[in-house]
C-alpha cells in the first residue's frame, strides 16, 4: 500500500507534514523509537503520519501501516546520516528558496497568505521556521540520493517490459488533465511610477546611513515578503542563484555597506552585505516594485482583447501569436504551452493550477479562447492572460501512448528501488541502528533493520 521507494517517500512525508497542521492530533507522549547512526525517529513522526493517510482515506492493518511508516523512516535517515557522513552542503539559501516556493504553492491554492496563515493559526514567519530544519533534511536527502543514484537511466524496450509485466490493476489511475496554452501581456510602468520608486529608496537609504536598522525597514517597507519579515535576510546564498544584477552587486560590497540602487527584474533593491563565507554572501535586502497605472492596465487588456479577436477569425493562430507577442519567455517559443513545474511534462492535474486559473479554464471547451483576465507571475509581478484549452482527459488507466513519461518515471523508479535496496543492505552492515522492542515485531521489507 505504502511505496518503499525512498525518493518518493520523503516526498510524501514532507507534503503530509505540509498539508496536514501537526496541531491537529491529540498531544502525544513523545518517545525515542528508532535510532540509525545519529539520526532519531519520534513516536510523533510515526503517528502524525499515519493520522495523514487516515485522513486521505487510506484503510488496513494499523499496526502494519505504522510498520511500514516506520520502515520509511528509517530509510530516509539512513540515507540523511549518510549525507552527513560524506558532508553532503546544503546552502542556507537553497532551504530559503524551497522553503519559499513551497509556502508560494500552498498560498496559490488556499487563496492567499492571510488564509494560510489563518489554517496554521501561526504567522508566516513562524511556519517557515517551523519547516525549516525539514526542508534542509529533505535537501540533503535528495542530495545524498542524486549521489548514489544519479545517473540511472531507462531506455524504451525498458518501459515496454515494465508495462507488460505490470498487472493493470496496480498501474497508476491517472485523473483527468488538462493542456493549456497562453499569451501574457505584462503592463509597463510609467517612468512616474519608477522615479516614484527610486526616490522612496533613495530617502530609505539615507535613512539607514543616518542611523537607522536596515532590517527594520525591510520589515516595514520591502515588497519581498518571503524574506520582509526575516529583516530582508536571504541567508547565505551562491552567486549563480541570484539574478546578475543582484549578484555583482552583492558580491562587489564591503560587509556592512549598503548599496545604491539595482535594477532586477522583480523590481529595485537596496541591499546590505551581512557577511561572507567562502563564495558565499548573506545579505539583507529592501525591495520595491513600481504600480501599474489603470492606464496600462487597460491598455494590456484591450490588447488582449483585439488578439483574440483576431484568432477567432482565424487570421493568425494562437500558437503563432504566443510566439509572436507573449511577453512570458518561458512558454513563448513553446507557442505558449504551459509547463507544469512539479513534473516537467506539459500537463497538469486541475488541482495543480493556481486558484485564478483553475476558475477560468476548469469550464473551458477545448479550442476556446478566454476572456484577459488578471494574474501574478513567478516573479510577483501583476500580468494579463488569454488562455486557450489544448486538451483535457478522462480519468483512465495509464498506457503508453498518452502516459508514457509517467510510465518512464515508474519505470525508472523501479530501477532505483533495486539499487537503494542494495545500497541499503550494503549500509546497514556497518551503520548503528536500534529499533524499540515494540517495533522489532514488525515484518519489515528489508530484514536488515532488525539483524544489528
Amino acid at each position: 500500500m505504502i511505496k518503499t521507494l525512498y525518493k518518493n517517500i520523503i516526498a510524501l512525508f514532507i507534503s503530509a507534514v505540509f498539508s496536514f497542521a501537526v496541531t491537529a492530533q491529540d498531544e502525544v507522549i513523545d518517545r525515542i523509537i528508532g535510532v540509525v547512526g545519529d539520526q532519531i525517529i519520534l513516536q510523533s513522526d510515526i503517528e502524525n503520519q499515519y493520522l495523514q493517510f487516515k485522513a486521505e482515506g487510506y484503510r488496513g492493518n494499523e499496526g502494519k501501516i505504522k510498520c511500514s511508516i516506520f520502515e520509511d523512516q528509517l530509510a530516509q535517515k539512513l540515507l540523511l546520516n549518510q549525507a552527513k557522513v560524506d558532508s553532503v552542503e546544503i546552502t542556507e539559501s537553497q532551504v530559503e528558496m524551497e522553503l519559499n516556493r513551497r509556502l508560494q504553492a500552498f498560498i496559490n491554492q488556499i487563496g492567499s497568505e492571510q488564509q494560510l496563515e489563518d489554517y496554521y493559526k501561526k504567522s508566516i514567519l513562524e511556519i517557515k521556521e517551523d519547516f525549516r530544519d525539514l526542508i534542509r533534511d529533505q535537501l540533503l536527502t535528495e542530495e545524498m540520493q542524486r549521489t548514489i543514484a544519479g545517473e540511472i537511466t531507462v531506455t524504451p524496450s525498458e518501459v515496454r517490459k515494465f508495462y507488460k509485466r505490470t498487472p493493470k490493476d496496480s498501474l497508476p489511475l491517472i485523473n483527468s488533465q488538462i493542456e493549456i496554452r497562453q499569451i501574457v501581456k505584462i503592463p509597463p510602468f510609467s517612468e512616474e511610477a519608477k522615479l516614484e520608486v527610486r526616490e522612496k529608496l533613495l530617502n530609505l537609504r539615507k535613512r539607514i546611513i543616518n542611523g537607522e536598522s536596515f532590517s527594520t525597514l525591510a520589515v516595514l517597507y520591502s515588497e519581498d515578503k518571503g524574506t520582509a519579515i526575516k529583516g530582508g535576510e536571504l541567508g547565505y546564498t551562491n552567486k549563480a542563484d541570484l539574478v546578475i544584477e543582484f549578484a555583482n552587486t552583492a558580491f562587489s560590497l564591503k560587509k556592512g555597506v549598503v548599496s545604491t540602487i539595482v535594477e532586477t527584474e522583480f523590481g529595485y533593491h537596496l541591499i546590505k552585505l551581512i557577511d561572507r563565507r567562502n563564495d558565499q554572501v548573506n545579505v539583507r535586502h529592501i525591495l520595491m516594485k513600481p504600480k501599474t497605472s489603470p492606464v496600462a492596465k487597460m491598455q494590456a487588456k484591450s490588447f488582449l482583447d483585439s488578439l483574440s479577436l483576431i484568432i477567432r477569425t482565424d487570421s493568425i493562430t494562437f500558437k503563432n501569436a504566443a510566439r509572436g507577442y507573449s511577453d512570458d519567455p518561458d512558454s513563448r517559443l513553446s507557442g505558449g504551452i504551459l509547463i507544469n513545474p512539479r513534473t516537467g511534462d506539459t500537463k497538469f492535474e486541475m488541482d495543480q493550477l493556481d486558484k485564478g486559473m483553475y476558475n477560468v479554464v476548469k469550464d473551458m471547451k477545448i479550442g476556446k479562447i478566454s476572456d484577459p483576465f488578471e494574474a501574478i507571475d513567478e516573479k510577483g509581478n501583476l500580468v494579463y492572460k488569454i488562455v486557450s484549452v489544448i486538451s483535457r482527459s478522462k480519468p483512465h488507466t495509464a498506457n503508453l501512448v498518452s502516459d508514457y513519461k509517467i510510465l518512464q518515471e515508474l519505470t525508472k523508479q523501479s530501477k532505483q528501488q533495486e539499487f537503494f535496496s542494495n545500497w541499503i543492505n550494503d549500509k546497514q552492515k556497518n551503520t548503528y541502528i536500534r529499533i524499540v522492542d515494540d517495533y522489532q515485531t514488525c515484518t519489515f521489507s528489508n530484514k536488515g533493520w532488525l539483524d544489528k
